[in-house]
């Protein structure tokens, strides 16, 4: 029997470089300041089989075809959300994660051009329909984004490497489905000050605890 959710979701999206990283953890120190138990993790690679298949979507060397990348994303959520994110859940913790369903949309779907409704289709049947709470949208253009990995001097991943047009597709997708679901999605503009990203995350999360 599958477990019951009594839990809290939240999900952090946005594009590489958009601060998604930095706000899940001071979201995560807030909480547990505040006396909740809280599970962060991301995808890929929130598990053990999912370590594995980051590997291969984001850094194998050879050619990983769209729609095998699409199709790996949907394997580690199924492992993901069956071994640690509903458990978690059920045991009435607060979830953040790194990534979800709407990233495999915007950047298979839209980046990829894939097509979004058949992405959303394939990640709503491996996660067997769970949708979160809230999905905080970190909202910041494209190229900016860009100036702030190339300033980090860090090795890009396959999908962090791509041109600007796919990550410009990427954001709008990314806004796009936000709009559609205004009453899950929370954006916040990326290049406001850290501190002032936060408050304004925390301000909505309070409102749902």
């Amino acid at each position: 029997m599958r477990a019951v959710v009594t839990g809290l979701f939240i999900t952090v999206e946005g594009g590489d470089g958009s601060g998604k990283t930095t706000q899940s953890q001071l979201l995560t120190d807030w909480l547990e300041q505040g006396g909740r138990t809280v599970l962060r993790t991301r995808e890929p690679g929130g598990t053990p089989v999912g370590v594995l298949i980051r590997e291969i979507v984001l850094h194998h060397r050879g050619e990983v075809s769209p729609r095998a990348e699409a199709l790996l994303y949907a394997a580690d959520r199924a492992q993901h959300i069956a071994t640690a994110v509903r458990p978690a859940l059920a045991r009435g913790e607060v979830v953040i994660q790194d990534r979800y369903l709407d990233s495999s949309v915007a950047y298979q779907g839209a980046g990829r051009v894939l097509g979004a409704d058949e992405i959303r289709e394939l990640s709503l049947w491996a996660a067997e329909g769970l949708l979160p709470e809230l999905t905080i949208l970190l909202d910041l253009d494209e190229d900016v984004a860009r100036g702030r990995l190339d300033a980090d001097n860090k090795r890009f991943d396959r999908l962090e490497a791509e041109k600007s047009d796919f990550h410009r597709r990427v954001r709008a997708a990314f806004l796009g489905l936000a709009a559609a679901e205004p009453e899950r999605f929370l954006v916040v503009d990326a290049a406001l000050p850290v501190a002032e990203i936060a408050a304004v995350i925390r301000e909505r999360v309070a409102a749902l605890l």
